[in-house]
């Protein structure tokens, strides 16, 4: 996979997270909370450089500058923003100020600030990854067989459902369980990477009628009986809830990756030179820090307009929209354009900054 179909398949990602906080499918029967964490562990996992298999502390160090330093920052404007948000709505939205909630908490459940929640993504990838290297060095000490290797990150993906109904989670087993479940798939994007891509056509109109046969069977399994969670087959990863399910998470999750992979190779060539597209792809952490600051700011100017005090907005969670029957696809169109162009903006303001600092030190 070219570097430049990566990146759209990372704009795919994120549009479907954005759409899936709107509680509405952008792929149809591909339902958006069945899959789209599974596919952005599945794309990290295809970018795995094996250099780092016997490079620890340079993995190490390249992570935290790459996931977890931003991620303080965005914490830090976060608390900020929470703050203001505070004084207008009279709501404060998240946990109570704390050292341990600024700093442990985001490695717990990551939901220490209700508008940046979606970043929880970004310190489980870490410790996801981190994870899933010192696994696979052990491994490949063990067996250096690829199957081997699949076959044991495929056991610890699906046995960390059942894990979750018969202990007690607790913020070290959310942890496991989360783990345990997403290296499965950052482990089946390298596999894929290695050894499907190239060497394999399983991105052809047959495939799609079995996936599609595939997911139709799965939809006989859906457990979103509330109409208000009506995307249809998901399971919360970030609480580490499957409701009754068994299996049924790991099948979507790659019917879903699978059904991403297509779009892409049908997409591709329309799309390859789009600017806007190729900026979504390089922005998906700001987009996932923002989108849901760009629909409170939204929802604020609605209630504005149709006056509507702001302290209204505090008597729901933190993904209500206003009038969502009719402002569903304009939050989302608008949200995707304002966090997409300020994070190309933030990424230039960045480059710029840092070419400064190099010219000094010459």
């Amino acid at each position: 996979m070219f570097d430049n179909k990566v990146n759209v398949l990372k704009a795919l990602a994120i549009l479907l997270v954005v759409s899936g906080h709107l509680e509405f499918s952008l792929l149809g029967m591909f339902a958006p909370y069945s899959f789209q964490l599974a596919l952005f562990f599945f794309i990290s996992g295809y970018l795995f450089k094996e250099k780092y298999l016997d490079d620890v502390s340079g993995f190490v160090v390249k992570r935290m500058k790459t996931l977890l330093l931003p991620y303080f920052l965005y914490s830090t404007f976060y608390m900020g923003v929470t703050a203001v948000v505070a004084k207008l709505t009279g709501k404060w939205w998240g946990m109570p100020l704390s050292l341990k909630n600024f700093f442990i908490t985001p490695f717990l459940n990551g939901h220490q600030f209700d508008l940046s929640c979606p970043l929880w993504f970004v310190t489980q990838l870490f410790m996801t990854m981190i994870t899933f290297l010192f696994v696979f060095r052990v491994l490949r000490g063990i067996k250096d067989n690829k199957f081997f290797h699949l076959t044991v990150f495929a056991l610890l993906g699906v046995a960390a459902i059942p894990l979750s109904k018969v202990i007690a989670v607790t913020p070290i087993v959310l942890i496991i369980i989360r783990t345990m479940f997403s290296m499965f798939f950052v482990y089946l994007g390298y596999f894929y990477k290695h050894f499907i891509e190239e060497k394999h056509d399983i991105l052809n109109v047959k495939w799609l009628f079995a996936v599609v046969a595939i997911q139709s069977v799965l939809w006989l399994f859906n457990r979103d009986y509330d109409p208000s969670h009506g995307i249809g087959l998901s399971y919360v990863l970030v609480w580490a809830r499957f409701d009754d399910q068994l299996i049924v998470p790991i099948f979507t999750a790659l019917t879903g990756i699978w059904a991403s992979l297509f779009t892409v190779k049908v997409l591709y060539p329309y799309v390859k030179d789009n600017k806007f597209i190729n900026y979504m792809g390089k922005t998906t952490y700001h987009i996932m820090a923002n989108h849901l600051l760009v629909m409170y700011i939204i929802t604020a100017i609605f209630l504005k307009i149709n006056g509507i005090p702001i302290a209204e907005r505090a008597n729901h969670d933190i993904y209500w929209i206003y009038n969502p029957v009719q402002t569903t696809y304009f939050y989302f169109v608008l949200t995707m354009v304002i966090t997409t162009y300020t994070g190309a903006a933030q990424q230039a303001i960045w480059k710029k900054i840092k070419s400064l600092f190099s010219k000094k030190n010459i």
